[in-house]
């Protein structure tokens, strides 16, 4: 949005968004996190509330005739929204290609002459969806916006009184409520128990803003409670001054490995979500490092697999091997590689958006 305006001068926002994007501007609709749900069991309950969303947002698209719709992400929700938004000649674009080359490959067809131009965020993904005839774009992925200090340069230990030679151990769950469901109570034991293993050990879990007091609740009772930071700039601090992180698979993987933090993904869902995850998946990792480099370089510790036996051996293993760290970090500059371009993503996406509005109208 920021991009936006610096090329466009005057530019309004209505729509859907979170803390960002309203900071920018935006009057959202909806709360964002009505669409930040993740499987089976979690999206049935709330589909009619969803499908009213789904009709306030066309309808009000349609009422407002603005010059160009740009969907993020939510390719469930957004796929249908474009669906309604066809025949309209309102200009489309959407952002974060849906993962068809990890699961569910049909849906690929369903975006076939749905949007006018697709945003990748994936370096491998534009050849796909150009396959299939889709305008699709790689303008970087979001990690290379915000670049992380490392331990050396980096003041978060000072800021928050953590001693330089402390183990500091981030603990990252992600932040919809069905992976804080699982995952708070397995990173509650590992805590206590790393902590036993390791009694000058630190944690710390970075979070949104939006979420800290339902977590600070929620760790209050825990053996080890970590630090919670869910400002920015904290946050970011926190991925590069941690010694090694237990991660949410997603998104803060590639945070971690751009901050050059060693990590272990972990995950863990409902018996059905994690059924269906099985049958439907395309892909041998669910880690993005993973999936990037074609090989196992971090640690993936997954539904059955993600509980605190495993979870703090693998831990202490990492913590305790200096040669298993420097692996990861070295692979980490190679995704960085892949990852690479120039300028920024934010300033790419806006000259693919500007060129979208300076189209003559269907």
């Amino acid at each position: 949005m920021a991009a936006l305006r610096r090329k466009l001068g005057d530019v309004a926002f209505s729509g859907i968004g979170g803390e960002h994007m309203t900071g920018e501007g935006l009057q959202s609709l909806f709360p964002m996190r009505e669409l930040t749900l993740m499987g089976f069991a979690e999206v049935v309950p709330h589909l009619p509330r969803l499908m009213r969303r789904l009709r306030e947002t066309a309808a009000k698209i349609r009422a407002l005739r603005p010059d160009l719709v740009v969907t993020i992400d939510s390719p469930g929700f957004n796929a249908r929204l474009l669906d309604r938004l066809r025949g309209s000649g309102i200009a489309t674009a959407h952002y974060g290609a849906p993962a068809v080359w990890a699961w569910r490959p049909g849906r690929l067809r369903h975006w076939v002459g749905r949007v006018d131009r697709l945003l990748a965020i994936l370096p491998f993904e534009p050849a796909i969806f150009r396959a299939a005839g889709i305008d699709c774009h790689y303008v970087g992925h979001p990690v290379l916006e915000r670049r992380t200090a490392g331990p050396l340069s980096n003041p978060f230990r000072q800021r928050f009184r953590i001693p330089p030679q402390a183990p500091l151990i981030g603990l990252l769950p992600g932040s919809r409520r069905s992976e804080l469901r699982h995952l708070l109570p397995v990173l509650k034991e590992v805590a206590d128990r790393l902590h036993r293993a390791e009694p000058g050990a630190h944690f710390v879990m970075p979070t949104l803003p939006g979420l800290i007091a339902e977590l600070s609740a929620a760790v209050a009772s825990w053996p080890q409670p970590p630090l919670l930071v869910g400002v920015e700039q904290d946050r970011s601090d926190a991925y590069g001054a941690c010694d090694i992180a237990l991660a949410a698979s997603g998104t803060v993987t590639l945070e971690l490995a751009a901050a050059g933090t060693p990590m272990i993904i972990i995950y863990r869902s409902g018996r059905i979500t994690a059924a269906l995850i099985r049958r439907m998946a395309l892909v041998q990792f669910a880690g993005l490092p993973n999936l990037l480099l074609s090989r196992p370089l971090v640690p993936e510790l997954l539904q059955e697999a993600c509980e605190p036996d495993g979870l703090v051996n693998q831990a202490l293993s990492l913590l305790r091997d200096p040669q298993a760290r420097a692996a990861q970090k070295a692979g980490f500059q190679e995704i960085m590689a892949q990852l690479a371009i120039e300028g920024s993503p934010s300033d790419r996406a806006a000259t693919l958006l500007a060129e979208l509005l300076a189209r003559p109208a269907a």
